[in-house]
């Protein structure tokens, strides 16, 4: 008899089994960050944008604005063409054009130009965050899954926090073009380390993947990866509903100047960090979805205990308490929720996390100007 056992192939391991290594682990932070800084690092310049670019606030804002759309529409595109073409190509070309984009916004001559190179900016900068959650997805699932996307998207929620007080260091010594710049060192490292560590690692049975259509058919199907997903966008869109406030309760509320509110900033940055910490080695010996609920539990108790402060008109110093509870809960929510929505999309991963990422910018949009609306 023939000996019918498999042969290796050149393919070499299935990249579920390959795992993730720190140097790959760390470029996928970098991925997941770059869009937040990117958004906020140049917000204290606006005031000096609007001089030397002769418009108004408006304006400025648009700036902004156009590079949310470009991000969440971004997702919805690249996702799926990593679907059909594999992760490394697009997000290498995705990352490229966003270099090239950003030295247009630093070195534009007028509002026109800036606004149209933040839109392909946004647009291509969201390669990095919806490939970066396909490719764990591609290597890992369960509790490493889990363990990674909490790493990944505890980075990724701390940069919007950092973002603006980095941004008000730099805006005196370097200007708004200096923070543009700044943005653009930010893409070159991205570019530069998927060259280095970033795979191939779409599977090889999706070399001739489904029609863009069927893929986002069978992401509407899979059920369990809705409530998952609904998890995960609403966390994210407490934390921009927590930065957009932030400015008005710290200060006007709770009284704190400048450098006492950036201290609080920091502080609850901190706790972020150390939640997420916690859950990436709690969740060796704890299921996520038991991790993911009693952070929900903290979060949904801490909102409640804020209303009930503000109602009963507790001391205001109780308030930060509260807001610190719910942010720092947002560290065992969004890295574990992603990955369980994630396990349910695995062979259209790409087209999964674009969905994702979608429904997490568009609600944050909603959210974020609730605030100045009420102001």
């Amino acid at each position: 008899m023939s000996d019918r056992r498999p042969q290796p192939t050149k393919t070499g391991p299935a990249p579920a089994d390959v795992g993730i290594r720190p140097p790959l682990l760390l470029t996928l932070a970098l991925l997941a960050a770059l869009a937040p800084f990117a958004t906020d690092l140049y917000l204290p310049g606006f005031p000096a944008i609007a001089v030397a670019l002769d418009t108004d606030a408006s304006g400025v804002q648009l700036t902004l604005t156009t590079f949310l759309v470009g991000l969440a529409f971004g997702q919805l595109v690249t996702g799926p063409l990593s679907d059909r073409l594999g992760r490394r190509g697009p997000l290498i070309v995705s990352a490229a054009v966003c270099v090239l984009a950003g030295v247009a916004t630093a070195l534009t001559p007028n509002l026109a130009v800036l606004v149209v190179a933040r839109l392909i900016q946004g647009f291509t900068g969201a390669g990095g965050m919806v490939i970066g959650r396909a490719v764990i997805a591609d290597l890992v699932t369960g509790r490493a899954a889990a363990k990674a996307f909490t790493l990944m998207l505890t980075v990724g929620g701390v940069a919007p926090v950092v973002a603006p007080l980095v941004g008000g260091l730099l805006a005196g010594p370097v200007g708004w073009r200096g923070m543009l710049w700044a943005v653009v060192v930010l893409c070159v490292l991205m570019l530069a380390a998927v060259l280095a560590f970033v795979p191939e690692t779409r599977p090889p049975s999706a070399a001739h993947a489904m029609p863009f259509r069927e893929a986002f058919r069978k992401v509407l199907a899979a059920r369990g990866y809705w409530g998952h997903t609904a998890v995960f966008a609403l966390g994210f869109a407490v934390m921009m509903a927590y930065i957009s406030s932030s400015p008005f309760v710290y200060q006007n509320v709770l009284g704190l100047n400048e450098v006492q509110y950036g201290v609080a900033f920091g502080i609850n940055a901190a706790g972020l960090i150390a939640t997420g910490a916690v859950v990436s080695r709690l969740v060796d010996r704890v299921s996520p979805n038991r991790i993911v609920t009693a952070a929900l539990a903290v979060q949904i108790s801490a909102v409640g205990l804020l209303v009930l402060l503000v109602v009963l008109g507790a001391p205001v110093w109780t308030y930060a308490v509260a807001i610190f509870c719910v942010v720092l809960s947002n560290g065992g929510i969004l890295g574990t929720s992603a990955a369980l929505a994630m396990a349910h999309v695995r062979e259209v991963a790409g087209t999964g996390s674009a969905v994702m990422g979608f429904s997490q910018f568009a609600l944050g949009a909603v959210v974020s100007p609730l605030d100045d609306a009420r102001m």
